[in-house]
């Protein structure tokens, strides 16, 4: 099927969607509560179904990380939302300029909103945008990743049985269905995946003019100013780039550390992995790398560092490989002085892998943080009021998290999105639903209708009078 007859198809899904909610009108506060709490049910009740498949796209995914993420934690958004949303809903009053005008904004819905979601968390970032797309009264066509073809079979499976086909859709297909889906004439389009990719579906949603929310990643920097705790830093940062594998937009993709702090860092790592993962390949808190293709472009990561210099620090289990392709699992790693020209300090890791700069000035972080693009999230490990507040104020990213890592994604009031390369929007909260809302001004005329009769000819004798305002604001 060529990429014309998948255009043909998905236009008509689209044009049947919209015509059947412009049809019905906007939906009310009792349906957006409805779809949410649906939508909050479907995960909770097939949270079996859906931990084996996600495990099965994977190889071996944690039961656990996919009961918190995928289920619990994309649940707790959704039901966030269903409690909010009357809340939010209610329009806003405006002051006016002229007595007996009245002025508000109203919230309405979009329309259709296209969700185009990665495979690192399959359900979680399929429908967590849910959240705000539901509450502000749209309805959504999902494009899931073909790389993770059994949890995306079991998406439209379970979507088809829970709602009906004009509320929420899904489409399934491999890059050239995802290609015909970006081109299509959304009201709204989200995407979470590579900036590379992410490129091409602006370009397309450009086309008609489609607004876009971009969800990206980059390399999220983590900062150890001197006066931390390199401990409880390193354990911090390892738990995040540990969990799913660091196969995540948020995980740590590179570690500043003050000079001599090598020994002391290696030391706590091996610690904290040995009290965290006795063992790996055969461990089922551990998970697998995605694909082949990934794994090879991972292990060549670090080929590729240590042939130009970097000190590779393998964390695995004493016996255990650094890695192997059978398992598809990868130990986490140190690479240590680490530099730009290394293709590990180039792109995104999406792994567990973990280069490390170290740094002499304390001016030196900010410095090579701001020289680069700006990250999706900042870690920042530090306890003077003065050193939070410089790296606060003197770097740009989507979050920052003070003596911590990822923490911001599961606060609900927080907005969730970068900035510069790493993204484009934000949602989660309130803010997915401002995101997914179009704002409309509303003016009731004074019965006087006076702002209006100040621009009706003639003019002569409003003249004078504007001169002399002019005037006086001039001397204001």
């Amino acid at each position: 099927m060529d990429i014309s007859t998948h255009a043909t198809e998905l236009n008509t899904i689209l044009r049947a969607m919209r015509a059947h909610q412009i049809a019905q009108g906007p939906a009310t506060l009792e349906q957006r509560r409805d779809r949410l709490q649906r939508a909050a049910r479907l995960l909770l009740e097939q949270r079996e179904r859906i931990a084996e498949a996600i495990s099965k796209d994977f190889g071996q995914r944690s039961r656990y990380q996919s009961l918190l993420v995928d289920v619990g934690t994309t649940a707790a958004t959704l039901k966030h939302a269903a409690a909010n949303v009357g809340t939010w809903m209610q329009s806003e009053s405006v002051e006016a300029p002229v007595a007996g005008m009245q002025t508000r904004i109203e919230h309405q819905p979009l329309g259709v909103v296209g969700i185009i979601s990665p495979w690192n968390f399959p359900i979680n970032l399929a429908f967590a945008p849910l959240a705000g797309v539901f509450a502000a009264g749209n309805s959504a066509l999902i494009k899931p990743s073909e790389l993770t073809p059994a949890t995306s079979e079991l998406l439209a499976e379970l979507i088809a049985e829970y709602f009906d086909p004009m509320e929420l859709g899904v489409v399934l297909g491999d890059a050239e269905v995802g290609k015909a889906f970006s081109e299509l004439p959304f009201d709204h389009l989200v995407f979470t995946g590579s900036t590379s990719v992410a490129r091409h579906v602006m370009r397309a949603a450009a086309n008609n003019l489609v607004p876009v929310t971009l969800e990206l990643g980059g390399k999220s920097p983590v900062v150890v100013a001197p006066d931390a705790d390199l401990q409880t830093a390193i354990e911090r940062t390892l738990t995040i780039k540990t969990f799913n594998a660091g196969q995540i937009c948020l995980s740590p993709d590179y570690l500043m550390v003050p000079e001599g702090s090598n020994a002391a860092l290696v030391e706590h790592a091996r610690q904290f992995m040995a009290r965290t993962f006795p063992t790996l390949q055969d461990n089922e808190d551990y998970t697998s790398i995605v694909s082949q293709r990934h794994f090879d472009r991972l292990v060549g990561l670090l080929a590729d560092a240590a042939d130009k210099g970097a000190t590779i620090i393998s964390l695995a289990p004493a016996g255990e490989p650094a890695f192997d392709a059978a398992t598809g699992k990868i130990a986490p790693h140190l690479v240590l002085d680490a530099t730009d020209e290394m293709g590990i300090m180039q792109e995104e890791i999406f792994g567990p892998l973990l280069p490390v700069i170290a740094y002499g000035a304390a001016a030196e972080p900010i410095a090579y943080i701001n020289a680069n693009p700006r990250p999706l999230a900042a870690y920042y490990f530090g306890d003077t009021a003065e050193g939070q507040a410089a790296f606060t104020q003197q770097t740009t990213s989507g979050a920052l998290v003070i003596n911590d890592v990822m923490t911001h994604a599961s606060v609900e009031e927080l907005p969730f999105g970068g900035v510069g390369a790493s993204a484009m929007g934000a949602y989660h909260g309130v803010h997915g639903f401002r995101q997914f809302s179009h704002r409309k001004a509303v003016v009731v005329q004074a019965k006087d209708g006076a702002s209006n009769l100040r621009l009706r000819a003639p003019y002569g004798e409003k003249l004078g009078t504007l001169d002399e305002a002019l005037g006086n604001a001039l001397k204001k």
